[in-house]
């Protein structure tokens, strides 16, 4: 990964076609758009593999119909392979190419418009894939988070609630602090896991130590924060509070 002078992150792409015309179209898409960086355009899988045996990428758009080594075969050699984009002129692959994982599939031919549509998969994939280092902890009862451009320390006994807006986590924390970070909240489940929080409802999960009251369907917070607690969710209320009624 490298970043450009706005400090975005650039995706690493590798472009990998047979067809001269159709190598040099991809190579044109990939540099027209900001956030791909080509790292080198591959006229064969047998190139390609040298490159990655030398070099970094974290995404590669590749031809199936290819000879000595196809698409298919190709990704599905790779120990560790990049985000996948397949370019083919042939539909009756597509369902092969998710079987190894592929992001995207582009029927060929293809206009800049789809290629940069299948890139902004890449793109949200890439970002969650780098959010899932987001967060590491060093004890028990820290974490370090990436948020607004900087690696914040943050004491989970602090943390009252965590709010999730699909790719993104809002944290709030004693004080009235809350940061945002790009984190999927299955990650953040189990980095606090045996802390006392419990998952309320798909949007919330709350440090039961900062609860004064539980009712039927809401919790209320010290602070007088109330949470909905969602249907599916209130058996987890339910088996946490349960052993601690007197």
């Amino acid at each position: 990964m490298v970043t450009d002078s706005d400090n975005t992150a650039m995706i690493r792409c590798l472009a990998i076609d047979d067809e001269p015309l159709a190598l040099i179209q991809l190579k044109s898409m990939i540099e027209r758009t900001p956030y791909l960086t080509l790292v080198e355009a591959c006229s064969d899988a047998i190139q390609a593999q040298q490159v990655l045996a030398q070099q970094s990428v974290d995404a590669i758009f590749v031809d199936i119909n290819m000879p000595e080594l196809n698409g298919l075969d190709f990704v599905a050699s790779l120990t560790n392979p990049p985000l996948v984009v397949f370019t083919t002129a042939y539909s009756e692959y597509a369902l092969d190419s998710y079987k190894v994982n592929a992001v995207d599939y582009l029927l060929k031919p293809f206009g800049l418009l789809e290629f940069q549509h299948s890139a902004e998969k890449v793109k949200r994939q890439y970002q969650l894939l780098q959010a899932e280092q987001n967060i590491q902890p060093t004890d028990d009862n820290v974490l370090y988070l990436k948020a607004d451009h900087k690696v914040a320390r943050i004491n989970i006994p602090e943390i009252k609630y965590i709010e999730s807006m699909r790719e993104y986590l809002r944290i709030y924390l004693e004080g009235g602090e809350k940061l945002m970070t790009l984190m999927p909240i299955s990650k953040i489940i189990t980095m606090i896991d045996n802390h006392g929080f419990v998952r309320i409802h798909r949007s919330f999960i709350v440090n039961m130590s900062k609860v004064a009251e539980v009712a039927k369907n809401n919790v209320r917070l010290n602070d007088g924060t109330t949470l909905p607690i969602g249907d599916s969710f209130k058996d987890n209320v339910k088996e946490y509070i349960q052993p601690k009624i007197v």
